[in-house]
C-alpha cells in the first residue's frame, strides 16, 4: 500500500478488472485513493479481487452493453460524478497466423477478435459518454505493445491493438474538450491469463503456460525485467488524475520496459 491520494474522491469504473492488467489497474486505483467499481465475467476473480480489497465488483460480461450501462448506473448511484473509465478487455490469438488459419475459421475468429478488442472498447465509450462529459471525467484504453511492434501476439490480436491506437487518436478529437482520452500500452506481462478465441479450437491455453515465457520477455526488453500487472498501475493512476494529467490527450504510455529488438 502506498500513501498515493490523487484520486482521493474520485470515482473510476473499470471494465475487465478481475485479473491480470485490468485487476492491477482497478488496485493501483483504489490505492491512490479512488472509489473503484469493476466489471469481470469469472465469478471466481471477481470473489477473489472483493476478498482482498473493498473494490465493488459486478459479475458480468463487459462486452455487453446492458451490463456497461447497468455498471455506468451502479457507479454514479446517489449522483455521484463518474471520473474515469478504463477498459480492460481482451482476448488473445495465441499467435494465429494467417498461413494456417482454415477457411471456416478465419471469419470468425477475425470476427470475434475486433468485437471484443475493439467493438466492446467504442461501445463502452458511447454508453459512458454522458457520464464522462458531466464529470469532465476520462477515458483509458488498453493497448498493447502489438500496438507499434510485430510482437506479443498474432495478426488479429495485433490489428486489433493498432486500431485501439486510432481509437485513441480519434476519440481524443472527439470527445474534447470535455473528456480526455488515453491509452496504455503494456509489454509482455508476468500473472497475466488471456482468453483465446473461441473461434479456434486449439486455443484454449493460457499465455503462462508457454515455458520460459517470463525469461523470453525480459529479454526482449532495454530494462531486462518482466513487467507485473502492478507495473502497469501508475500509469494508469497518472492518466486518470485530473489534476496531473489535466492537459495530457490522445497519448499513449508504453510500460513495455522498452523494445530492444
Amino acid at each position: 500500500m502506498t500513501n498515493d491520494t490523487r484520486l482521493e474522491g474520485l470515482n473510476v469504473l473499470v471494465l475487465g478488472g478481475g485479473s491480470g492488467i485490468g485487476r492491477g489497474a482497478a488496485l493501483a486505483y483504489r490505492q491512490a485513493g479512488a472509489r473503484v467499481v469493476v466489471v469481470e465475467r469469472s465469478a471466481v476473480n471477481a470473489e477473489s479481487l472483493a476478498a482482498e480489497s473493498d473494490i465493488e465488483v459486478v459479475v458480468g460480461d463487459a462486452t455487453d452493453p446492458d451490463v456497461v450501462s447497468e455498471s455506468i448506473r451502479k457507479a454514479t448511484e446517489g449522483g455521484v460524478a463518474l471520473s474515469n473509465v478504463t477498459c480492460c478487455v481482451g482476448v488473445f490469438d495465441h499467435y494465429a497466423s494467417l498461413r494456417t488459419l482454415e477457411e471456416n475459421e478465419f471469419a470468425a475468429a477475425a470476427q470475434e477478435m475486433w468485437r471484443l478488442n475493439v467493438l466492446s472498447a467504442l461501445s463502452a465509450a458511447r454508453l459512458a459518454w454522458p457520464a464522462l462529459r458531466d464529470a469532465r471525467g476520462s477515458l483509458t484504453l488498453t493497448l498493447s505493445e502489438s500496438a507499434f511492434h510485430p510482437v506479443g501476439g498474432g495478426v488479429l490480436y495485433g490489428s486489433s491493438k493498432w486500431a485501439l491506437r486510432g481509437v485513441v487518436a480519434h476519440l481524443a478529437a472527439d470527445f474534447a474538450p470535455e473528456v480526455r482520452v488515453n491509452g496504455v500500452a503494456p509489454g509482455g506481462t508476468s500473472g497475466t491469463s488471456f482468453s483465446g478465441l473461441a473461434a479456434l479450437s486449439q486455443d484454449k491455453l493460457s499465455v503462462e503456460a508457454v515455458a520460459g515465457r517470463d525469461e523470453r520477455i525480459a529479454k526482449g526488453t532495454l530494462l531486462g525485467s518482466t513487467p507485473t500487472p502492478q507495473d502497469h498501475g501508475s500509469a494508469y493512476v497518472y492518466l486518470a488524475d485530473p489534476v496531473g494529467a489535466r492537459i495530457i490527450t490522445g497519448t499513449v504510455i508504453n510500460s513495455d520496459g522498452g523494445r530492444a529488438r
